[in-house]
């Protein structure tokens, strides 16, 4: 188990964090999704989301968020977003999720870049610099333009996309890091074992879409 998420953390060295800075390609991060089969104060066991069951250690200072759910109409011009999609053949981004970053987050991760939600899937972190109702061919959603340093992009939104935030969870860790949960957690090889540095987690099966 370990070699393969060694070879993992290889593999997707390239890849960058939402929340976050990439670490050295020296020492490669991975992103885990999946549900906790068990933990205790020094371990977490995962269920990842193709099956396979991973456990890592669970460090003190491990970062914990807990994510929150939203609705379409608290994306409004200004806001500073993250948002993982598809591209599509016009050149628009078709968005799988949207991330409603909390203020003192703005800036974090600003750019646009592979993302490892499904394959070929991008992520975009900017601020909604315009914001209109989606084309017709998607009843309901919104047409966002995302302005980010380097340049923009036109993302459609269906009304079908969970959109979400996150607050620190650090101080609520025991009720939020509890078997059943759904997680993504950033982890990364320390000292020959694969441990967890940064989790976002939802609360009663609330599950991070991004």
């Amino acid at each position: 188990m370990l070699k393969q998420l060694v070879a993992s953390l290889t593999f997707l060295a390239v890849l960058p964090l939402a929340w976050a800075q990439t670490s050295a390609p020296s020492n490669p991060t991975v992103r885990v999704r999946g549900t906790i089969e068990k933990v205790d104060a020094t371990s977490l066991t995962v269920r990842e989301r193709s099956g396979e069951v991973i456990t890592l250690v669970r460090s003190a200072d491990m970062a914990v968020s807990e994510v929150l759910p939203l609705k379409l109409a608290d994306i409004r011009p200004g806001s500073y977003v993250g948002t993982a999609a598809m591209p599509q053949a016009d050149g628009t981004q078709l968005a799988l999720e949207v991330l409603v970053f909390p203020e003192a987050a703005r800036g974090t991760g600003e750019g646009h870049y592979p993302w490892d939600l499904q394959p070929q899937s991008t992520m975009t972190n900017a601020t909604v610099a315009d914001l209109v109702a989606a084309p017709a061919s998607v009843p309901g959603g919104q047409k966002l333009l995302l302005r980010y340093k380097d340049g923009e992009k036109t993302v459609i939104v269906p009304p079908t996309a969970p959109v979400v935030t996150f607050k620190p969870g650090k101080e609520d860790e025991n009720a939020l890091v509890v078997p059943g949960a759904k997680v993504m957690i950033t982890a990364q090889v320390r000292d020959g074992k694969p441990t967890a540095l940064r989790m976002i987690v939802g609360r009663n099966g609330f599950a991070p879409p991004m």
